[in-house]
């Protein structure tokens, strides 16, 4: 079968940066689907996994971590799919990814795909929308009742990207009064389209922004970008007793010191923690997912794809990956059909 893959970490403008393959199509075992793939997503890790290194695969390596298409056979221990099933999912970091003609995944970390949404409307969705519903509800510790949330504030830092436009839309649809932040005209407007109810610019002094506002301290920050420059920021804006949530990793390390007085907490947000040790709850994904899918089809959310690519080949991969290294990227990038 048709894949796409690499054997040198190299840059991008590089033919041999990633590469048309061939690859066995292997029958699932256990709890694993063998999906045929319809269309898949490039995100930041796929870039930073492919990122020049000192290193060589002997065998392909094949990323991918956003994938929409149909399940075509089920290993002997699967209980919630079958053949036919129309799914979306990202998939682990611990195995092949899915820029592949068929590909295989586990079923707790799977989820049945929007059906108001086409293939690829649903394949933006899976990475970004587990990303943000862990790290809100899951990590932050927010409501999932709107209700509980009347009142209470959420600062989210890069607003326009994958994971900040799906957070946008979650935390508006939980109650939250968002924040969001972006710098751009186009990312300004886009955020605003997500739902977000104020936007500050990212690229300027939070702190005052923010208190220009009328708001004293904000309940919970989730911080998608560039978390050691916005960390002092952040700790200054925390409420008492509220919590900093980010998925970046700084370039140097944090002092918890300044949160002490507050209580307030920090924590971190990983999408493939679950999958890559396998955690007792790692079904929560495959939830998490028909929870995403069940608003989709309510259009209690929408999709954040805002560029198509095709056909799926190696020449398309490294333009979208090109794109992506950017870093100014408004939503997702989607490609569809091998």
């Amino acid at each position: 079968m048709k894949a796409v893959g690499l054997y040198h970490y190299l840059p991008i403008e590089d033919p041999e940066s990633l590469v048309d393959i061939t690859i066995e199509k292997r029958a699932p075992s256990g709890r694993d689907l063998l999906v045929k793939v319809k269309a898949i997503s490039v995100n930041p890790v796929d870039t930073k996994v492919r990122a020049p290194k000192d290193k060589k695969e002997e065998q392909p390596k094949i990323l991918g971590y956003d994938v929409a298409g149909i399940v075509e056979e089920i290993g002997e221990s699967c209980t919630l799919f079958k053949p036919g099933d129309e799914v979306f999912y990202a998939g682990t970091i611990t195995r092949q990814g899915g820029n592949s003609e068929y590909h295989l995944v586990d079923e707790r970390i799977v989820g049945h795909k929007p059906a108001a949404l086409s293939f690829a409307e649903a394949a933006a969705l899976p990475l970004t929308g587990i990303t943000a519903w862990e790290g809100m509800f899951d990590r932050i510790g927010i409501s999932e009742n709107a209700d509980e949330n009347q009142n209470k504030t959420i600062l989210i830092i890069s607003g326009a990207g994958g994971v900040g436009s799906i957070a946008t839309q979650l935390a508006k649809y939980t109650g939250l009064t968002v924040i969001a932040t972006a710098s751009r005209p186009e990312s300004i407007n886009w955020v605003k389209k997500q739902g977000a109810d104020h936007v500050v610019n990212h690229r300027e002094d939070l702190v005052s922004q923010v208190r220009e506002l009328g708001y004293t301290y904000v309940d919970y920050i989730f911080c998608l970008n560039s978390t050691g420059e916005h960390y002092e920021a952040m700790c200054e804006l925390i409420a008492p007793q509220g919590t900093i949530g980010t998925i970046v990793e700084s370039d140097h390390p944090l002092d918890l010191s300044p949160l002490k007085s507050k209580s307030a907490g920090f924590v971190w947000e990983y999408m493939f923690t679950r999958a890559m040790y396998e955690t007792e709850d790692m079904i929560r994904q495959h939830e998490i997912l028909n929870k995403l899918s069940h608003l989709a089809d309510q259009k209690k959310i929408h999709t954040t794809l805002t560029k198509t690519l095709e056909p799926i080949h190696a020449a398309n991969l490294r333009k979208a990956h090109s794109i992506v290294e950017q870093g100014n990227m408004i939503g997702k990038l989607v490609l569809e059909h091998f």
